[in-house]
């Protein structure tokens, strides 16, 4: 049988085992174990519990099975090891918690029969144990989260001054693109004042760092306007050097005679005269 894979993202050791506390009643001592990756026949054998009189196990895991849905389903079981219906009460612990893992408890029995009462000594051993490696658990995740906060907020003091640099630089190429230098429409460079980030706490270099990416993105698209804006202006230029020149109108071609004009024109106009009545006469 393989072994179960272990999670990289789990904060505990796959060998981990958590110990509750003993519980003791008229000679009677129980000692619960919890591993949420170990099996139970593995923690029944742990050395510890070798010369106990009982060791009531439980588990609940992933199983081999598949559904129709993405649902993922879990067996469960328990061995009561002697003690009846002792493995039934833990296999119920593991549902209610909604834990999975395998859970035993040692019973040293002290010669006195504890009745109905050992049941609850069962449940609260487990519930013991389970609860350990849920505080560990937690501070496993704080300390993670403790690192992996050092580490954004030291990646963060590196870029914000990147970031600035870059928003300089953008500022300026869109003042020499828009050919307007005025601090109303762009603004003054942040170089102007360096800020000390390492003094800074981390939620407010992440809120600086969405600011600062803001800052680029409008910069780019105020560019991206400026240069449209010089093409269309440049297009303009050369369609009106380029335009051929109108023609004169007809009208102004057509100027009035002068004087001289009119006078040979009425001398050609009485000759015609003449010759039309020196035919007549002919006739």
């Amino acid at each position: 049988m393989s072994q179960k894979r272990v999670r990289s993202v789990s904060p505990e050791s796959p060998s981990l085992i958590f110990r509750s506390s003993p519980i003791d009643d008229r000679s009677s001592t129980f000692v619960a174990f919890y591993s949420p990756t170990l099996a139970a026949k593995e923690l029944q054998a742990h050395a510890e519990f070798k010369s106990a009189s009982h060791r009531v196990a439980a588990w609940r895991k992933p199983s081999s099975q598949r559904a129709l849905t993405a649902q993922c389903l879990l067996e469960t079981g328990h061995d009561d090891d002697g003690e009846k219906y002792g493995g039934k009460a833990l296999e119920k612990v593991l549902i209610e918690t909604e834990i999975e893992g395998a859970v035993v408890v040692a019973r040293w029995y002290g010669g006195v029969m504890l009745g109905p009462v050992r049941f609850d000594h069962l449940k609260n051993c487990a519930r013991d144990a389970i609860l350990q490696w849920t505080q560990d658990r937690e501070r496993s995740a704080k300390k993670i989260k403790v690192r992996e906060d050092e580490a954004e907020k030291e990646r963060l003091i590196q870029t914000l001054p990147e970031r600035d640099q870059s928003i300089t630089v953008l500022r300026d190429l869109l003042a020499d693109k828009s050919q307007q230098a005025s601090s109303a429409l762009i603004g003054k460079s942040p170089s102007a004042k360096t800020l000390d980030y390492s003094t800074l706490p981390l939620a407010t270099l992440e809120k600086l760092e969405h600011v600062r990416d803001a800052t680029i993105g409008w910069i780019l698209k105020q560019i991206e306007k400026a240069e449209k804006s010089r093409k269309e202006e440049s297009g303009m230029k050369i369609a009106t050097t380029s335009a051929p020149e109108t023609p004169k109108a007809s009208a102004d071609i057509d100027e009035h005679p002068t004087k001289d004009e009119k006078s040979k024109i009425g001398d050609l106009e009485s000759q015609d005269k003449g010759s039309a009545l020196s035919k007549l006469d002919g006739v």
